[in-house]
């Protein structure tokens, strides 16, 4: 029960933290176009997700799949441009499709997710328990990312609902402000340009401790 518990809460403190904006505003734009009427479609799209990263992570953890890691970190900013792009090109709500493609990014894009939730979850994991604390740990990411869900949908209620803002007005600027942030970080995140960054500050270091 220690195992399920700690497993637990590294879970939840996974997504609800600074360092998982990222994750944190990709489930933001996936939940954008929803209101607390539509939680059929919410639980849908959330269970997509979910199917999603518990493959990858699952698939990591019994290292059937090995991704280098700067890959991921640079395509989970990208899943969330291209859920944002999504976003501000919906067309008018009333003539939505019964399976929008939102719906596939939820599922494909969970798949890089998990891959990115691995990480964390691989640098403590032995093999001994592995599924029970694998188990947890996913357990642990899906309440953190409901309480994300929860959170958004309150939140357009009362842009909508009290604030009387266009529920396609609130997706786009949204979704527009969001774009920004996972374009930055896409760039700061791709590889090339991450290495560089690191071979400066390596190299800053060594030209300070020169002068020490």
């Amino acid at each position: 029960m220690q195992d399920f518990t700690f497993y637990f809460q590294l879970g939840i403190e996974h997504i609800l933290t600074l360092d998982a904006m990222d994750h944190i505003l990709f489930v933001t734009a996936l939940c954008l176009r929803y209101l607390w009427k539509d939680w059929k479609k919410v639980v849908i799209l959330v269970t997509a997700f979910t199917i999603g990263h518990s493959i990858t992570l699952a698939l990591s953890a019994l290292n059937y799949v090995n991704f280098p890691t700067d890959w991921i970190e640079f395509l989970i900013p990208l899943t969330i441009a291209a859920t944002c792009i999504n976003n501000i090109t919906q067309p008018a709500f009333n003539q939505e499709k019964r399976l929008p493609l939102i719906y596939f990014f939820a599922l494909f894009f969970g798949l890089i997710h998990g891959l990115a939730f691995a990480g964390q979850f691989l640098s403590l994991e032995g093999k001994e328990g592995l599924v029970s604390h694998l188990l947890a740990f996913n357990i642990g990411i899906e309440v953190a990312q409901l309480l994300v869900v929860v959170f958004i949908l309150f939140l357009s209620w009362i842009v909508v609902q009290l604030l009387k803002i266009s529920r396609t007005g609130w997706l786009r600027t949204a979704s527009a402000v969001i774009l920004v942030f996972s374009l930055i970080w896409a760039y700061q995140r791709f590889p090339h340009n991450k290495n560089t960054h690191d071979e400066k500050i390596t190299a800053r270091g060594s030209s300070i401790r020169r002068f020490v």
